[in-house]
């Protein structure tokens, strides 16, 4: 499977990880440094739970840290991967309400992660609008750039696993 689709013009992230709110971090397993350099961003035991939409050996957590993963493209879902998304965002809001530091992130922590992260603000109160321009406010600019999956929470998460499983049935 193909996890990630090409965004020419969009610049890697500043930083690892950025704190979307209390006890909710957003991030990649890449970011640039000051000189621009792709460094690996490397989870250690900073978190409570990591949940991880792509992988790579290497990138930790810690083995005592809690490890959910859920990988999925960075395009166009299926009903079962927006399923798996509703059932990761649920499990994220959960552990934040359970005052756990939870960290969601992707290749870049911009799309994927926003999607897990915007749907978990959802249910934590937020409106998908306002979820969304929380997390270009505090992640990146560039984060939810995938239109579709901006769509996705704009709509409904179950609005849309029901319009996608529609469309798969033609």
């Amino acid at each position: 499977m193909k996890t990630r689709q090409k965004h020419p013009g969009v610049p890697e992230p500043q930083s690892p990880w950025n704190e979307i709110r209390p006890r909710l971090w957003m991030g990649g397993h890449f970011w640039a440094d000051a000189e621009g350099g792709l460094r690996p961003a490397v989870v250690d035991a900073q978190f409570d739970l990591v949940v991880s939409l792509f992988t790579r050996d290497g990138h930790g957590p810690h083995p005592r840290v809690d490890h959910l993963v859920h990988e999925i493209p960075d395009g166009p879902l299926t009903s079962t991967q927006i399923r798996s998304v509703q059932q990761a965002a649920t499990t994220v809001a959960a552990a934040v309400r359970s005052e756990r530091t939870v960290l969601v992130r992707c290749r870049s922590g911009y799309n994927r992660s926003g999607l897990v992260v915007g749907q978990a603000l959802v249910e934590l109160g937020h409106d998908a609008a306002g979820a969304v321009d929380l997390i270009r406010q505090n992640r990146s600019p560039w984060a939810l750039h995938n239109r579709t999956f901006e769509q996705y929470l704009t709509t409904g998460l179950e609005v849309a696993c029901l319009l996608v499983g529609l469309d798969a049935g033609s």
